[in-house]
C-alpha cells in the first residue's frame, strides 16, 4: 500500500510555518501595544497608582477637618545609584484639602556629580488621581555635586472627594540615576550646534 497524501506534506508544513510566522509578528506588534494601552486602561479607571507629572493648582477648598486621611512616604533608589534618598517623616496624618509642606534629604555619596529623576506611585492605586501636588521635586532633574546633600520639597493635598473607604495613602518615590542619560544629552545638543 502506497499513500497518496505524501504530495501534500510540503504544502502542508508551508503553511503551518506561515501561520505560526504570522502568529510571531501578531504577538510581537500585540506586545508593543499592550503598554500605550495598559497605560490608557489605567488612567481611565485609576488603578496604575501614577500621579500626575504637572503641578496641581490649590485653591481655598474646605478642609474636611472630620476625617483624617495617613500619608506613608517610602523611598528607594536605584541599585548602583550613589545616594542616600529618605523622607524627612515617614508618616503624616492630614485632613482631606489641607496643604501640606514635607521634605525629602538627597545625598550624593560618590566623589562626582550626579543626575537623578524620582518617579512616584500612590497606593492604593485608586487613591492616585485624589493626592494632589503643587510642587515636587519628581517634575524636574535632581542634580547634585560629590558629597552634597539637599532638601527636596514636596507641598500636596488630599482630594476631599477622596473615597471614604481610604484611610491611608502610601506615596513611594524610586530614584533613579539619569547622568549618563543626562551627558548623553548635553553632547547631543553641543552637537547640533
Amino acid at each position: 500500500m502506497t499513500n497518496h497524501h505524501q504530495p501534500d506534506k510540503p504544502k502542508s508544513n508551508h503553511k503551518l510555518i506561515s501561520m505560526l510566522v504570522m502568529g510571531c509578528i501578531g504577538m510581537f506588534g500585540f506586545g508593543f501595544a499592550l503598554v500605550p494601552l495598559y497605560d490608557v486602561l489605567c488612567d481611565k479607571l485609576g488603578i496604575n497608582g501614577k500621579t500626575a507629572n504637572t503641578a496641581s493648582s490649590y485653591q481655598a477648598i474646605t478642609v474636611d477637618t472630620s476625617r483624617i486621611v495617613t500619608v506613608e512616604f517610602i523611598s528607594q533608589v536605584q541599585t548602583g545609584m550613589p545616594w542616600k534618598f529618605e523622607p524627612q517623616t515617614k508618616r503624616l496624618e492630614v485632613h482631606p484639602g489641607e496643604l501640606i509642606h514635607t521634605v525629602f534629604l538627597a545625598r550624593n555619596v560618590s566623589d562626582r556629580a550626579t543626575v537623578g529623576q524620582a518617579i512616584p506611585s500612590v497606593s492604593p492605586g485608586q487613591g492616585a488621581a485624589y493626592f494632589n501636588k503643587t510642587e515636587c521635586f519628581c517634575f524636574n532633574q535632581q542634580h547634585l555635586a560629590a558629597s552634597t546633600s539637599a532638601e527636596l520639597p514636596l507641598i500636596f493635598f488630599v482630594d476631599p472627594q477622596l473615597p471614604e473607604s481610604i484611610h491611608t495613602l502610601t506615596l513611594s518615590y524610586t530614584l533613579y540615576d539619569i547622568t549618563d542619560k543626562q551627558l548623553a544629552s548635553a553632547i547631543e545638543q553641543g552637537a547640533a550646534k
